[in-house]
């Protein structure tokens, strides 16, 4: 990333790595639709993803997450994908 970037640190790759390590699942075990709730991701988990992306550059809060708990729906809002 250049200096004058104001691109966020965060891909795709690695929001989905962040996903895995907090659930604790294997790399590549996470579903674009599965639901993050079903596989254990709770309050604590997401507000340690919201401080680990806001770090990285990308605003977000634990509220808008919670409304779709999917790595494809977290894409698409953290990364316009």
């Amino acid at each position: 990333m250049s200096e004058t970037s104001a691109t966020p640190d965060l891909t795709a790759e690695r929001l989905r790595a962040d996903v895995e390590r907090v659930l604790g699942e294997p790399a590549g075990s996470v579903g674009e639709d599965d639901n993050l709730l079903d596989l254990g991701m709770d309050s604590i988990r997401l507000m340690s993803l919201v401080e680990t992306w806001r770090k990285a550059g990308v605003e977000t809060d634990f509220m808008t997450l919670a409304e779709e708990p999917s790595v494809r729906a977290w894409s698409r809002l953290l990364l316009n994908d």
